[in-house]
């Protein structure tokens, strides 16, 4: 999984590519705006580091702006600081940040930590990935509303390369739908029955 590390104290950076390779492919910015604008492009890391204190722009206030923006709400950030008062760490989670850890931590700290906003990002994709099967579904549903051009005399339906389908073969073409076979009572009275009746009369 790729991820953003803002961090502007080069020994910090040699730290996180060293704990973060080779589960994860690391982009480092070296001070709040750097990460700011990398943040901004379309296939930007869903997984953050933001340092706190960094030139430009701090941590709580790339993570402010990017918590007003609603195409990267999906973004999972880790504050990474100094600052332990239990009033910055308030302040981290108003801005937006998901989890917060003081530095210096620990690596094993900082591999749960990093595994339990994985483990989110992915459930966020899963979830995506169910209400788009959801929407496809209902726009199928919503297409029985319309008028469907049928045969009066068959039955068959016709479809939009104008041919003439039957229609179980036609609903399970656009929908999830797997048709059997049965006789309703009014049929089974009308047809099957005066058949029955035929086939036991006829001379064997």
């Amino acid at each position: 999984m790729r991820i953003l590390v803002a961090e502007d104290d080069a020994l910090y950076r040699a730290m996180f590519q060293r704990l973060l390779s080779p589960e994860y492919e690391p982009t480092f910015a070296e001070d709040g705006i750097a990460a700011w604008k990398l943040l901004q492009l379309e296939d930007a890391p869903q997984l953050v580091i933001l340092d706190w204190l960094m030139p430009g722009m701090n941590g709580v206030d790339v993570c402010s702006k990017l918590r007003a923006i609603p195409e990267k709400e999906a973004l999972y950030i880790l504050m990474a600081t100094a600052k332990q008062d239990i009033d910055d760490v308030l302040m981290a989670f108003d801005a937006g940040a998901n989890d917060y850890i003081t530095k210096p931590f620990n690596a094993l700290e900082l591999e749960a930590r990093l595994n339990a906003g994985r483990r989110v990002i992915e459930l966020q994709a899963v979830l995506a990935l169910r209400v788009q099967e959801l929407q496809e579904a209902l726009s199928r549903v919503k297409l029985l509303r319309g008028l469907l051009p049928i045969c009066s005399y068959c039955k068959r339906i016709r479809d939009d390369r104008d041919y003439w389908q039957q229609l179980e073969t036609y609903m399970g073409d656009h929908f999830e739908a797997t048709f059997t076979h049965g006789i309703c009572p009014e049929c089974y009275e009308k047809i099957t029955e005066p058949e029955l009746e035929r086939l036991e009369n006829s001379p064997r």
